[in-house]
This record gives C-alpha cells, sequence and structure tokens, in this order.
C-alpha cells in the first residue's frame, strides 16, 4: 500500500517541496529552519523523494544543506537509501549526482537488495553502467536466498544487460539457495537469446538444482521447444535423471504436461531403457498420467511398447491399469497399438463396470482369472450386475468354483449365486464350499434352487464334461460348438441356453456393442 495516499499530511512541508521539485521553495522552507531529515510514516525523508522523483536541482541543494555526512545513506524503514530509489526508476542524473557525492553502490536494504539489482530488475541499463563504472558487485545478492542481478535479467529477459553482467565479471554459475543458476532461470521460462548468451560464455548446461532437476528437464516440462533443441545441440545430456526414486527424464517431464512437439526432439536421444528396464519408469505412464492422448499415441508410434514394465512410481502392473483411471480413448489406444490383456486387466473392467470391454477382452484372448488374481474379483461388488459379466466369464470357461470363496458368497446378490451354481456340479462341490453355502444359507435370506437339492441330470454332468474336454480359447465364442455335428438342440444346451433364458439373459447382451463413451472398439 502507497501510505503516502492514504495519509498525505505525513509528509513533511520539505519532503513535499523535494518530491514536487520546487527548489525554490524548498531553499525557503529550510531558511526558515525546517529540517531536512523529518521521516513520513514510511520512514522516507526530503532526500528519498528527491531521488524518487528524479529532483536533481532539489537533490544537490539536499546534499548541500545536510546535517551530516550520513544523509546520502539516510535509509527508510525499509533499509532502502536514496540511491536504491534512484537506481530503481532509472534517474541516471540522479544516480550520478549521489555517487559522486560518496554514495556507496554496494548498499544493501533490509532484504539484501542492491542499486544494482534494482536496476537490472527494471530494466535500466544505462544506470547498471554507472554502477558498475562505480564498483558496484555484479556478483552480489539481491535477497537472503542468494538470487542476484545475473538471474535476475535471465528471469525478466533481458539479453543486454545480461551481457553487460557478463563482460563486467558476473559468475555464469552463481547459484540461489535452491541451486539454481541463471542458466536453469533462461530454460524455464524459455528465454532463449539470454540461454544463447550464458552458453557462449561457458555456463553449464548440465548444472542442477537441489532437486537435480536440470535446464533440459526444466526446458521440457515447461514446454519451450526451443530452448530445448538448443540445449541438445550444446551437449546437454537427455539420460540424466533429475529424481532417481521416481526416475524422472526429460522426456518424462515432456509426456507428463503434454508438450508432443518437445517430444520429437528427445525420443532419438533417450535411451530406451527407460521403457523397459524393471525398477524405471516408460514415458508411456507418463503421458497417460497426464492425460495426454496424442503424446501417448506419438510414444507408440515411435516404438515405445503399450507393454511396458511394472510401473514404481504410480503402483500399476501396467499402462493398462493407469489407463482405466483416465478415461476410455487412453484405453482405446493402448488396444489399438497391441497391449497384451493380463488376468488383472478383467478385473480392472469389473471395477470401473466397462462390461462392454471385460466381453471384448474376453474375445480378444485376455487370460482367464486364477487363483493368482481372484482376490481383486473377490473385493469387486457388481454382483447386482451380474448378467453384464457373469455368463460371458462362464461360458468363455472360466471355472465357477473360484469365484466361490466366502467373502464372495456372502455379499453375492442372491440370483448371482445360484446363476453360478448352475455352472456346477452342486451335489459335489468341495466339503468346504458346502460348509459355507450351507452356513451362508442358514445366516442369510437366500434361497438356493429347488433342484440343488437334487442330484444333476445326466445330462447336465455330460454337458461340464465336455465342455471341460475343450480348450477355453474354443469357448471364447459359439463357432466351435457350432460346428459340432450334433443337433441345433445340443449346441444349444452346450452353451447353456437354457439357463440364460431362465435367468432371462439375452444372447444378445454377451455380443460386442458399443462402450458408454459411443467410440466402437477395435476390430
Amino acid at each position: 500500500m502507497d501510505f503516502t495516499e492514504a495519509y498525505s499530511d505525513r509528509c513533511s512541508a520539505v519532503g513535499l517541496a523535494a518530491r514536487e521539485g520546487n527548489v525554490k521553495h524548498l531553499k525557503k522552507l529550510i531558511k526558515q529552519g525546517f529540517s531536512v531529515d523529518v521521516p513520513d510514516n514510511r520512514g522516507w525523508m526530503a532526500i528519498h523523494e528527491a531521488a524518487f522523483y528524479n529532483r536533481t536541482d532539489c537533490l544537490k541543494f539536499l546534499l548541500h544543506a545536510a546535517p551530516s555526512d550520513d544523509y546520502i545513506r539516510a535509509k527508510t524503514f525499509e533499509g532502502t537509501c536514496p540511491l536504491h530509489l534512484a537506481a530503481s526508476q532509472g534517474s541516471l542524473e540522479c544516480v550520478t549526482i549521489l555517487m559522486k557525492s560518496g554514495a556507496n553502490p554496494n548498499e544493501v536494504a533490509n532484504d539484501a537488495t542492491t542499486p544494482l539489482f534494482l536496476a537490472v530488475e527494471n530494466g535500466h541499463i544505462d544506470v547498471i553502467r554507472l554502477l558498475l563504472q562505480h564498483e558496484a558487485n555484479v556478483n552480489g545478492p539481491h535477497c537472503w536466498s542468494e538470487w542476484n542481478s545475473l538471474h535476475q535479467a535471465c528471469f525478466q529477459n533481458y539479453p543486454a544487460i545480461l551481457k553487460l553482467l557478463l563482460e563486467k565479471g558476473a559468475d555464469t554459475e552463481s547459484e540461489d539457495d535452491f541451486g539454481i543458476t541463471p542458466l536453469f532461470i533462461a530454460a524455464q521460462y524459455g528465454n532463449l537469446e539470454c540461454l544463447r548468451i550464458l552458453i557462449s560464455h561457458g555456463a553449464n548446461v548440465d548444472c542442477r538444482a537441489k532437486d537435480r532437476a536440470t535446464p533440459l528437464f526444466i526446458a521440457a516440462q515447461e514446454g519451450h521447444g526451443t530452448c530445448v533443441e538448443l540445449l541438445l545441440s550444446k551437449g546437454a545430456d537427455p539420460n540424466s535423471y533429475c529424481n532417481e526414486d521416481e526416475w524422472q527424464l526429460p522426456i518424462h517431464a515432456a509426456a507428463q504436461m503434454g508438450h508432443r512437439s518437445i517430444l520429437r526432439f528427445l525420443i532419438p536421444v533417450t535411451d530406451r531403457l527407460c521403457g523397459t528396464a524393471e525398477g524405471k519408469l516408460s514415458p508411456i505412464y507418463s503421458a497417460i498420467y497426464g492425460g495426454h492422448e496424442d503424446c501417448l499415441e506419438f510414444l507408440l508410434e515411435e516404438g515405445y511398447s503399450p507393454d511396458a514394465q511394472a510401473c514404481p512410481v504410480f503402483g500399476c502392473r501396467s499402462p493398462m491399469s493407469l489407463a482405466f483411471t483416465k478415461g476410455l480413448r487412453f484405453i482405446l489406444m493402448l488396444l489399438k497399438y497391441g497391449i497384451t490383456l493380463h488376468e488383472t486387466d478383467l478385473g480392472l473392467c469389473l471395477f470401473h463396470e466397462k462390461f462392454s470391454l471385460f466381453q471384448y477382452f474376453l474375445k480378444k484372448g485376455c487370460k482367464l482369472p486364477c487363483d493368482q488374481y481372484m482376490e481383486e474379483f473377490h473385493v469387486v461388488n457388481v454382483q447386482g450386475q451380474y448378467k453384464e459379466w457373469l455368463p460371458s466369464l462362464l461360458l468363455a470357461g472360466f471355472n465357477p468354483l473360484s469365484l466361490l470363496c466366502k467373502s464372495w458368497i456372502c455379499s453375492a446378490n442372491n440370483d448371482a449365486l445360484n446363476f453360478l451354481l448352475e455352472f456346477t456340479d452342486w451335489k459335489r462341490l468341495p466339503w468346504d464350499l458346502e460348509q459355507i453355502l450351507s452356513e451362508h444359507k442358514r445366516t442369510s435370506d437366500w434361497i438356493p434352487c429347488r433342484h440343488f437339492e437334487f442330484i444333476p441330470p445326466l445330462s447336465h454332468l455330460c454337458r461340464l464334461e465336455i465342455r471341460s474336454l475343450l480348450t477355453n480359447d474354443r469357448l471364447r465364442s459359439d463357432h466351435f460348438i457350432r460346428q459340432l455335428p450334433l443337433p441345433a438342440v445340443l449346441q444349444n444346451y452346450l452353451l447353456f441356453l437354457d439357463i440364460l433364458t431362465t435367468y432371462n439373459v439375452a444372447r444378445s447382451s454377451l455380443t460386442l456393442g458399443e462402450v458408454h463413451e459411443g467410440d466402437a472398439l477395435p476390430p
């Protein structure tokens, strides 16, 4: 807040005369005995007003009328002296007057700001030259974080000022408290000309901040393609990990932030080991995590495999498991480029209630879940929608006994449980399973089908035996059974059409259709 507006009467009469540049009135006030060193509510005296508003005549007179030699170094409550104020405003004449009168070019404010830094911050190159001629410390800090004038020139994209500071001996490798160098700043903010100048003066293109980020990494992350291209041409290492716990390379940063054009530079020079080696991270994951379909497709087009290694960062077995959290288009993209389907992917379909995908995965030969992966099926609560997925799974050759554990039985919809038992020899179940079902019947409202009390008919037992002799590949569709030299009624029986009809499961619901978002599944 500018308190001079809120409390204009706080400024002394001498200070107001200096602010307005009225040297005649200023002299009159001094002659009348008014003091030149009365501060206002900001700690500003008349000399600060004159320096800030570039009132050279008033400044000269005040220095002549100064009560002591310390007047030229008088500080406001923020610790700024007249030279700070004149330098910040680019008041070259005032800076000249103050320097000739003995002002210290390396005076620091309360936050360690120097006049040189303020001149750089505001782009006053003539004032900078003058301060440097009077031995201003070109490597002096701006604040306690050690950010200096060279950092600021890069941040604000002042190439001419940057070049001047470097010619006067500014340290290209100066670091702030975060280990950030001026070159890092130029790369971070996409200031190409500043980056070029620093490189020409020998700045290290592979410097690291304290978090191990490199200029190439930050430029890739921020989307500055020309800076990425320049850094690579000058030997920056694209395979230098910024974070070895999360295995972050520049290619990961570009993919995660959606910078497809930058991937064009990084893909040819990045070691493909990151996309396959155990414990590292494929950029495929980064593109999916960032939600950038175009980057994902570009990586796949350029040969990165959709069958990437397990991901230690996101806790995913494969890119498919991460794609399920980001949307159908990512799933379809992985399918388009031939990702290998695993048993766990069926569990993902159920968890996310993607039943059309569930049927599609079965059709494409996804392995049926075995005991090792059944836990994911046991905990998914979609029994109320069992008609959408359970018939497809059972008809594909899945062993129904694998699903019949205590947790699934206790949480199962009654119809779903009865439907599942229809695919078993319900009178020859394992003893422990019989005990679980008996207890469930006693403690719940489950009413088993009446025919479960009797031995299954021979036809049903033969049906189970014939299907057990067929491989899962032959059961994925109706085609093989329809080709058997049997009457249609027997073919229908082998396909459990009687059970499907009893439970009102339409065969049409088990065929591949459209997914919910309206995108057709791949053929």
